[in-house]
This record gives structure tokens, C-alpha cells and sequence, in this order.
């Protein structure tokens, strides 16, 4: 099977505190995991015509053949996610990190490598839980496109190719609420979504 290239908008997400909330209820976390993505993930990627690479336990690499696309799916399973989590105790919340990148990806079989999904799964990484944290491309991509505006307060290098700024967004229901602006380590500065 020979690889080749593309362009693609690529959705890392997983679940903060994973380790912690199946230490306390394995059994029910893996419940309410299968069924989130039952109900919430798979009809939000399919709404914005995403395809599910892979899940692995409690993560999630989703392909977009655009960065809006991307952008819209991960707003609409945070927003469920909120609305799911209104009434759940905070120690005991299933919330995702989302992270977005677009770039060059290798195609091998129905699996996507590289430099494009390493630096998605870096930004799932480092948002916050409820967050999404988008490369500077995608940010670009998306300005004027989406239901939110992206600011960019500076850029970092997240791998050898790839220029990256964060943006970080919770939801308060339906409605965005106004963005953080929190201390992360120097090497990593933060962009910031606005309603």
C-alpha cells in the first residue's frame, strides 16, 4: 500500500482527567463515553461532512476537508457537552480538548500521519477542558467564516513546520462566554477566541 499527501483540517480531541474519572467509575465512564459519541460526536462530524480517523479510548482524531468545517463541529459538541454537563457534579463531567490544526497529512490506508496530526494532537494538548486550541492556519482559515472571531496575541513553534497560536473558548449554553486569558508556559502563547 503506497502513501501519499494532502491537505487537511485535522480535529484531535480527548477527555480531560480520563485516568480520574474511570479510577472512580471505569464501567459508567466507558457508558456515558459510548454514548456521547453515539448521540453527540458522530451526528455532529457527520453535520459537518468530517470522517472519524480513529478513537483511542478516550480520544478522537476526526479529518475536515475544511477548517470551518472543523471549527463548527468542535463548537457544536463542546456546546452539547456544556448542556450535557449542566447538571453533573464538576468531579464527575465527562469535557473534551480539542485541538485543530490544518496542514499536511500522509495518507496510508485509512489512516492520516504526520506533521499535520502531530501538531493537532500538541494543541488537544494544551487546551483547556471545554477549550479549543487552533494552529495559526486554521485560524486564518476561519476568520469571517465561523460564528466567532479569532484574535491572535502572538505565535510560537509547536514542531519543526508547523507556527501555532492558541485559541481557548468555553461555553456558557448556547452562548460563548467571554475568553480567558490564563498564564501558560512562555513557549506557550495564547490567542484567544471573542464572541
Amino acid at each position: 500500500m503506497s502513501a501519499h499527501r494532502k491537505l487537511a483540517a485535522i480535529l484531535a480531541a480527548d477527555v480531560a482527567g480520563y485516568s480520574r474519572l474511570t479510577g472512580i467509575d471505569e464501567e459508567g465512564t466507558l457508558k456515558r463515553l459510548r454514548k456521547l459519541r453515539r448521540e453527540l460526536i458522530n451526528p455532529a462530524v457527520a453535520l459537518h461532512r468530517g470522517r472519524i480517523v480513529k478513537t483511542t479510548g478516550d480520544g478522537i482524531l476526526i479529518e475536515f476537508a475544511s477548517v470551518v468545517d472543523a471549527v463548527r463541529c468542535a463548537l457544536d459538541f463542546q456546546r452539547g457537552m456544556d448542556d450535557r454537563n449542566a447538571d453533573v457534579p464538576a468531579e464527575q463531567r465527562i469535557e473534551f480538548r480539542v485541538g485543530i490544526n490544518l496542514g499536511d497529512v500522509v495518507v496510508e490506508g485509512d489512516d492520516l500521519l504526520g506533521d499535520g496530526v502531530n501538531v493537532a494532537a500538541r494543541l488537544e494538548g494544551i487546551a483547556e477542558a471545554g477549550g479549543i486550541c487552533i494552529s495559526e492556519e486554521s485560524r486564518r482559515m476561519s476568520i469571517g467564516r465561523s460564528a466567532i472571531s479569532w484574535t491572535c496575541a502572538s505565535r510560537t513553534q509547536a514542531s519543526s513546520s508547523s507556527r501555532i497560536s492558541l485559541g481557548r473558548c468555553r461555553h456558557i449554553g448556547s452562548d460563548l462566554a467571554k475568553v480567558h486569558r490564563e498564564r501558560l508556559p512562555s513557549h506557550y502563547p495564547i490567542s484567544h477566541l471573542s464572541p
